[in-house]
């Protein structure tokens, strides 16, 4: 059973770049073909897909928020990194790390990360 635990700073001021984490547990992210996704839900509105990091480290992000992200990993402690630039309060919103395996979907239970001064 595959277990996802994200953590984050809970508040962040107008353009910093805060660190998300997702701690993975009951499988490996180095495991062939899985990848490994981070999607937030600002208040009130649908979820939106930022990017994914795959079993071999490539990287894929949303066109849209492409410029500001950077998906990292590390396989030693079997976790992956979120890197946002330049928070708004735009970007205040519930950040979930998810991955799909074995026709199973697993989410992580989020991490609110509030933009403001």
């Amino acid at each position: 059973q595959v277990q996802l635990q994200e953590s984050g700073p809970g508040l962040v001021k107008p353009s910093q770049t805060p660190s998300l984490t997702c701690i993975v547990s009951g499988g490996s992210i180095t495991t062939k073909y899985y990848y490994w996704h981070w999607i937030r839900q600002p208040p009130g509105k649908g979820l939106e897909w930022i990017g994914c990091i795959g079993f071999g480290g490539n990287t894929f992000y949303s066109a849209s928020l492409e410029s500001r992200t950077f998906i990292s990993r590390d396989t030693s402690k079997n976790q992956f990194t979120l890197q946002l630039s330049s928070m708004t309060p735009e970007d205040t919103a519930v950040y979930y790390c998810y991955t799909w395996i074995g026709r199973v979907n697993y989410w992580g239970k989020g991490t609110l990360v509030t933009v403001s001064s």
